[in-house]
């Protein structure tokens, strides 16, 4: 079943992105456990007027990764799973900001541009492993800090929001 479901978003993805997006036609059912709801202004809808991502149908994404320090570990982490700008095309995203809540309902604003601008990480794994509830997981917004000295600052340490769970856009 898993198996189908990955082929299945695999197949919309490579659609998606080759030929123009038909906004009618809806995400892959999620499985059971629903890890990211977004919700907005987007193109690509459930029946329940949002999109709902189980954690198979985020890694069949295209994957990145990077390794940064940050204000959170003495050390360099790594840090993989979609960019933030292939997730908001995979709802067809139109807005100016992103509001990215957390599992305890704490809220950050993520400009649009930075999705573009930065290649923002939404992390399903760090140091290679999956991020369980109790170590920010299992979605960790998270910037490339050590790229760019403009990411060192204190605006994108907040806009890294950990135990991520949703995604309203506007």
């Amino acid at each position: 079943m898993m198996y189908n479901r990955r082929r299945v978003l695999h197949s919309w993805l490579a659609c998606s992105i080759v030929l123009p997006l038909d906004l009618r036609a809806a995400l892959p059912q999620a499985g059971e456990k629903v890890v990211l709801t977004v919700r907005g202004s987007i193109g690509r809808r459930s029946a329940q007027e949002q999109a709902s991502f189980d954690i198979d149908m985020i890694e069949a994404l295209p994957q990145h990764g990077f390794s940064t320090m940050t204000p959170w570990y003495k050390q360099p982490v790594s840090f993989s799973g979609p960019l933030l700008r292939d997730l908001l095309a995979a709802v067809d995203a139109k807005g100016s900001q992103i509001t990215a809540i957390a599992l305890n309902d704490y809220k950050v604003v993520i400009p649009f541009d930075d999705a573009r601008r930065f290649d923002v990480i939404v992390a399903t794994r760090m140091d290679g492993k999956p991020i369980p509830v109790r170590t920010k997981g299992p979605l960790f917004v998270i910037y490339p800090f050590d790229q760019s000295p403009q990411l060192q600052t204190v605006r994108y340490h907040e806009r890294s929001i950990w135990q991520l769970k949703a995604l309203e856009i506007h």
